[in-house]
């Protein structure tokens, strides 16, 4: 969940003046974390339903602190469904863990 929340967050951050922006992602975990619990979150004191601490809760603020410069549209897509976009993504995820090894 970290590294798709970071996925979100340094395409944010990349974009280099406030803009409309669609952001595609196949994680419902960030979905439903930005647009159904965040506000919800805040409005706690970044604390979930249950009053527990919200998790990753410092890669939840960075995405809020980015997502406040621009528009942004979230898009679910499906994984490993044939999205060009998400498939390239996959790919380079891969590269990136492969150089790791």
């Amino acid at each position: 969940n970290r590294m798709e929340l970071m996925a979100a967050i340094q395409a944010l951050e990349t974009l280099t003046r406030p803009c409309s922006v669609q952001l595609n992602s196949d994680s419902i975990y960030v979905l439903k974390g930005i647009t159904d619990w965040m506000p919800n979150w805040k409005k706690r004191g970044w604390k979930t339903a249950a009053r527990t601490s919200v998790k990753n809760e410092d890669l939840w603020r960075r995405l809020d602190a980015a997502i406040a410069k621009h528009r942004v549209e979230w898009k679910w897509v499906k994984g490993h469904s044939g999205d060009t976009s998400n498939e390239r993504a996959d790919a380079l995820a891969n590269l990136g863990i492969d150089s790791l090894n």
